[in-house]
């Protein structure tokens, strides 16, 4: 069953829908190439089409739902080329983001924060990408913020997918501390290396065992 994942009462029904869609997609229970049918989905939540339609457009633009004319919508699949595309980008802003956050001496305590280890995948993924934001949010560029804000869900959708060929977290906590410590001892280039490390070895592990050429 879908739920609010963050706990909070959701400020509308719509957010209520696009949080508990959004749980489901990253947790498995809606998987990859699933049709996503607006009646099904309404009376699983137990709300009106209308905030499951409104919830669906705003996931076919964050990349997480894909829509297509006669067909409707459908989870989106995670295939080598997304892949590539998002962390493409992420090597190339990412790091540079975490390296002026440092220099401009950000507090880098929700990233301590979200050193956890929860074993729910959907969890999981939401303290992952927690950790990743509060390492680039003080980096004092809002373009550059909203660059990588923009690529979390599609980057989730792919560590999600990335977990389920090879899971790797173990190996990922450890880098995210020792990114983490050299970012608190204000080693700005040193960090920004590791977290290029990290996000280059996790594309490597997952593009080469992706699908090529899902539309």
């Amino acid at each position: 069953m879908m739920y609010d994942r963050t706990g909070a009462p959701p400020a509308s029904r719509t957010d209520f829908v696009l949080e508990s869609i959004k749980e489901a997609i990253l947790n498995g229970s809606l998987t990859p190439g699933q049709p996503l049918v607006e009646t099904d989905l309404a009376a699983n939540l137990g709300v009106s089409k209308t905030p499951v339609r409104e919830a669906l457009k705003t996931l076919a633009g964050s990349g997480l739902v894909v829509m297509e004319p006669y067909k409707g919508a459908a989870v989106r699949t995670v295939d080598a080329e997304m892949a590539n595309a998002v962390y493409d980008v992420r090597m190339l802003v990412e790091p540079e983001a975490l390296r002026r956050s440092i220099m401009l001496k950000a507090s880098f305590h929700q990233a301590r924060q979200a050193l956890t280890d929860p074993q729910d995948l959907a969890k999981r993924s939401l303290a992952n990408r927690s950790f990743h934001r509060a390492l680039y949010e003080g980096c004092g560029n809002p373009l550059m913020i909203d660059i990588l804000d923009g690529l979390r869900d599609q980057a989730a959708l792919i560590t999600v997918a990335g977990w389920g060929i090879c899971p790797t977290w173990d190996d990922e906590a450890a880098e995210h501390r020792a990114i983490l410590a050299a970012a608190e001892q204000g080693k700005a280039d040193l960090a920004a290396e590791l977290l290029r490390r990290h996000i280059q070895t996790f594309a490597d592990r997952v593009i080469e065992e992706l699908p090529h050429g899902i539309r």
